[in-house]
């Protein structure tokens, strides 16, 4: 197939490109601004399937909605009728296409356009109504405030939340390019002129700004989004995508002594603490047990005994793990434990632990095994 591609290097032409990049059976015509008449005459000529992304969200003079949004898809629409081409036809439009603005009226009239052009021609047409969407590559400042917002709180610059109450109806980008790309689906002939992406995420844009927040802190208090929480977990990835280029790395509290190291990695509320334990040859650490607490250890490299006892008994289990042969052990409450570095090189290990640590309560008894 051969796919004609209109508004390439927009913010949904983009991602959508690249994944159909992942097929290498389809052919793409990438369609832009700067792109010449000729190209289109091309493309209209030889395509197979057409993505009409191409439009105006916020031009300098109101007047150039109805030319983007509408003008356009007519200039596209007449190449297509001119070689007869009825391939199917998707268009994007927009929630506000009900509603009387400038920006709405200028949707829905390329709406009734494309209407009008599948009655005329034959061709299907396909209509999305785009909520407001987020998600890596929109524009600050342009495509929405998901994506303002995140480039600022990222690059350490203000917000402006006018009204935090304001319920926000937002698509992720990803959901929406899989709802474009099902259109494709020879499986799905009989699909209706308008359609909808799944989920739609109802969210007031003060919380949005201040899981923002809570992200741009998690540097420091080592915390992870709900990745549980669809929207949460869309969110974060949509903020990480902004970040500076010099500023993907940032440092862990090292607490370091003669014996090696011991460093905290990830701290969650839910599902408990991950670290990373650095033990110098020849070094035993451990030598404690929990009551409820409890912990995996990995070996990633080096060679190391793990030493068992159970409280007020004898006998001492034992287990030599390395990083030659990844293996996890749990800890389990109730036995003392310990671990020696029987290596030659630096031994590193890494521990989760089923809560973060609580110096208040630490649930850790020093008895050796």
């Amino acid at each position: 197939m051969k796919i004609l591609v209109t508004g390439a290097k927009g913010f949904i032409g983009q991602n959508l490109i690249e994944r159909l990049k992942e097929n290498k059976e389809l052919t793409i015509f990438p369609y832009d601004i700067d792109s010449s008449p000729e190209e289109l005459d091309k493309y209209t000529k030889e395509c197979d399937f057409v993505y009409h992304l191409a439009g105006v969200n916020r031009p300098k003079d109101e007047k150039e909605f109805l030319e983007g949004n509408f003008g356009f898809t007519s200039v596209l629409l007449n190449h297509l009728k001119k070689h007869k081409n009825k391939s199917p036809v998707m268009i994007s439009s927009s929630i506000q296409a009900v509603r009387d603005n400038p920006y709405g009226i200028s949707k829905k009239a390329g709406e009734d356009l494309m209407l009008e052009y599948e009655k005329e021609t034959g061709a299907k047409v396909y209509i999305f109504r785009f909520e407001n969407v987020f998600g890596k590559w929109a524009r600050p400042n342009y495509n929405s405030a998901v994506a303002t917002f995140s480039y600022n709180i990222a690059n350490d610059l203000p917000i402006t939340v006018n009204d935090p109450n304001v319920d926000m109806q937002l698509i992720y980008i990803d959901d929406v390019v899989n709802a474009l790309l099902s259109l494709l689906d020879k499986n799905n002939p009989n699909l209706p002129t308008y359609l909808q992406v799944t989920p739609v995420y109802k969210v007031k844009l003060g919380y949005i700004a201040e899981l923002l927040y809570l992200f741009k802190e998690s540097r420091q208090n080592l915390t992870v989004p709900k990745l549980d929480d669809g929207f949460e977990k869309k969110l974060y990835s949509n903020y990480l995508s902004y970040l500076p280029k010099d500023k993907f790395i940032y440092d862990l509290k090292m607490n370091v002594d003669n014996r090696g190291s011991f460093t905290e990695f990830i701290r969650t509320i839910d599902r408990g603490q991950f670290s990373v334990n650095v033990a110098k040859p020849g070094i035993t650490k451990g030598n404690h047990w929990h009551h409820t607490k409890n912990e995996k250890f990995l070996v990633v490299s080096g060679k190391a005994i793990i030493r068992f006892r159970k409280v007020n008994t004898d006998e001492i289990i034992e287990y030599h793990v390395s990083g030659d042969k990844l293996q996890v052990l749990d800890i389990a409450p109730g036995y003392t434990h310990n671990i020696e570095n029987i290596g030659d090189t630096d031994l590193v290990t890494v521990m989760w632990a089923n809560e973060p640590f609580d110096k208040n309560n630490p649930d850790t008894i020093y008895e050796e095994v």
